[in-house]
């Protein structure tokens, strides 16, 4: 019998491929909130109605989806100051340009994620629910 280098190598690419279709996808915590206003996220608007907040199990993501797919937001995730078992959605601005502030998912929350001063004065407003 005669040894092919190749059929080896198309051998091991199989068996590695095998193995990596076995791995679980990464498994992840979600829920639901209403939030009654639109409100706009990276410059974008988005319509009052249904959110699901997501946060991946390595704890390094969160995510923001609305009804339609193309309303999906991923930001990374930093250890919160706050210790909670809410999903908070913080919010600036004025009554019709409410902007996202943060995302707080238990004991995770992003960064600011508007861009205007800190020093403004604005209303705040919170969408909050619990695990």
């Amino acid at each position: 019998m005669k040894f092919r280098f190749s059929a080896l190598v198309l051998a091991s690419a199989a068996i590695a491929a095998t193995s990596m279709a076995a791995v679980p996808a990464m498994a992840a915590s979600s829920t639901t909130l209403n939030v009654p206003f639109s409100f706009t996220v990276n410059g974008r608007s988005l319509p009052a109605g249904e959110y699901s907040v997501m946060r991946d199990d390595t704890g390094h993501f969160l995510r923001l989806q609305g009804k339609d797919a193309s309303q999906s937001y991923l930001w990374i995730a930093n250890p919160s100051a706050t210790n909670t078992d809410r999903v908070v959605l913080s919010f600036d601005g004025e009554d019709s340009a409410l902007s996202l502030q943060s995302v707080q998912y238990g004991p995770l929350v992003t960064s600011r994620l508007d861009r205007k001063s800190r020093k403004a004065e604005h209303a705040s407003q919170q969408i909050s629910g619990g695990e």
